[in-house]
């Protein structure tokens, strides 16, 4: 909220503009693209170039950059799941890539672990494929994926969060050696997987056949994402797309999923910056909006506010914030529906599954933090 237009162009046509607490989410437009990533965009305004082209010299800067051996780029990470699964399934065939979704004659079976099921695993399904648990909610072992391949097995799914790791579930080393023992492939939903630096692309580096990203973590416009894998992974996710689709005049399922030269020439930029940038300049900024939000709740009776640093991959700092509604009278939850109510909204939320808020700095502007810090502290009369 630094311009007195804040939001101005929103208000014209009559949607609220918010403030964004709750970080990176789409709901909310994901990101604002990087000064550098602007700039690259209006530049590739001046000419128009075949997107073939520009999809493969695109992929390879990024993928020299990454040091993983191909990359390609996607209208978001889920785009990348998409394609993926009809590459796994049709291959190079283009009589089967125009087939999809009939996946009549295929292998079309995507093996997750039972307890690796999430929101975004809808995604994988898109292309036509099937997914097939194995193990429990409970637990996942060597034995169970061994027994859950079959003739009809194209790849398993592996969903990544090294910030949060789970000791229960199959882990992604055994993984991979399992399923490239029966010749099925891995792929991997790495979306906010970049940061440190050496998490960036470290699954297909561990020998993952697949892993998404999403762009937008690196500053990127927020419809794009990025797909690397195998030369051989990329080649075959590459014809299902739209560029494939109008280039080769072969009707894969990918043709909704388009991206536009400013954005590719955008995702260069913001991977080449992610990859030079000075992090620890970019994660102090980031901690010093969390203690500002801080600040004015730290005296507030039953209101709890801590720093945490381990939020996401991409952006680490946030602030875990536990009301007692016994002390306070007023619920986590209350305090998020209250704030959206206010003027402007402030967006924020209660995970599923939690009882503590989760205050992101990523989609504040300057001066924010501190907005968000005194209208908390507001709702419980400071």
């Amino acid at each position: 909220m630094t311009t007195t237009d804040w939001g101005s162009i929103y208000k014209e046509l009559g949607a609220r503009p918010v403030i964004n607490a709750t970080g990176s989410v789409t709901m909310l437009g994901g990101s604002t693209p990087a000064p550098e990533v602007r700039e690259a965009m209006d530049r590739a305004d001046g000419a128009y170039v075949p997107l073939m082209e520009l999809e493969e010299r695109a992929g390879e800067a990024i993928a020299k950059m990454v040091g993983v051996p191909a990359a390609y780029i996607t209208s978001g990470a889920g785009s990348a799941l998409t394609l993926a699964t009809a590459a796994c399934m049709a291959g190079d065939d283009d009589a089967k890539i125009q087939q999809l979704p009939d996946t009549t004659g295929m292998k079309n079976e995507i093996l997750i672990q039972a307890r690796q099921h999430y929101w975004y695993d809808r995604c994988l399904e898109l292309a036509g494929a099937k997914l097939v648990d194995f193990g429990t909610p409970e637990g996942t072992t060597r034995e169970d994926l061994q027994n859950a391949i079959g003739p009809n097995t194209t790849a398993v799914h592996y969903y990544a969060v090294a910030q949060e790791p789970d000791p229960k579930a199959l882990s992604l080393k055994d993984t991979i050696e399992i399923a490239h023992a029966r010749g099925v492939l891995v792929l991997v939903d790495a979306a906010g997987q970049i940061y440190p630096l050496d998490l960036f692309g470290s699954y297909v580096r561990m020998g993952a056949d697949f892993q998404c990203t999403a762009a937008k973590y690196m500053g990127s416009a927020q419809s794009t994402g990025l797909a690397f894998g195998s030369t051989d992974m990329i080649r075959k996710l590459a014809l299902q797309s739209f560029v494939s689709y109008e280039g080769r005049r072969i009707r894969g399922v990918g043709r909704p999923q388009k991206v536009d030269r400013q954005e590719m020439v955008g995702v260069v930029a913001a991977v080449r910056r992610w990859m030079t940038m000075n992090h620890e300049e970019r994660l102090a900024d980031t901690e010093v909006k969390c203690r500002n939000m801080m600040a004015p709740l730290q005296a507030i009776p039953g209101v709890t506010v801590q720093l945490s640093d381990n939020v996401i991959g991409h952006q680490p700092y946030g602030v875990t914030m536990n009301v007692d509604v016994a002390a306070t009278g007023i619920s986590a939850h209350d305090v998020v529906d209250r704030l959206k109510a206010g003027d402007p909204p402030i967006w924020t939320r209660v995970r599923e599954g939690d009882t503590g808020i989760i205050l992101h700095a990523f989609g504040l502007n300057e001066g924010e933090d501190k907005v968000v810090g005194e209208r908390i502290a507001a709702l419980f009369g400071r």
